[in-house]
């Protein structure tokens, strides 16, 4: 049980290679997402921009409304009560990995916010660097 936090956290960006998104990894993610959010005030209101992020797609008004219709099926509901039932017991060691997990998300959701320059493929020279926050571990 407790390593399907762990699962459903830390390997959401390995997994992004292998496959792609599904109702399963959305259910998931939103379920650690909200950790954070509740964890660290300015990750709120990023979660789909963040999860689109993690898959390398970038984030447009199709894609949230997809988002959307993922969230509004029976099958997205039925994964979500699995991951909650699973992620009921709290642990130090998820505790610590939820919250390297939070940093690497916030951290790749800047990439994506970055613009690109078309011919070398890397950030632009002139993106302003976006300061990540301190990741605090404030509990409520």
């Amino acid at each position: 049980m407790k390593t399907l936090l762990a699962s459903a956290v830390l390997t959401l960006a390995a997994t992004a290679s292998h496959a792609g998104p599904s109702v399963k990894t959305l259910a998931q993610f939103d379920l650690g997402y909200a950790k954070c959010e509740a964890r660290f005030a300015h990750m709120k209101g990023r979660a789909d921009d963040a999860y689109l992020a993690l898959w390398k797609i970038k984030a447009d008004d199709k894609q949230r409304a997809e988002l959307a219709k993922q969230r509004s099926t029976s099958r997205y509901r039925e994964e979500r009560n699995k991951a909650q039932k699973a992620m009921a017991k709290p642990s130090p060691a998820l505790d610590d990995k939820l919250n390297k997990q939070c940093s690497a998300t916030w951290s790749e959701l800047q990439r994506a916010d970055r613009p690109v320059n078309m011919a070398s493929g890397k950030p632009a020279a002139s993106a302003p660097s976006a300061a990540k926050p301190a990741a605090s571990s404030s509990k409520k």
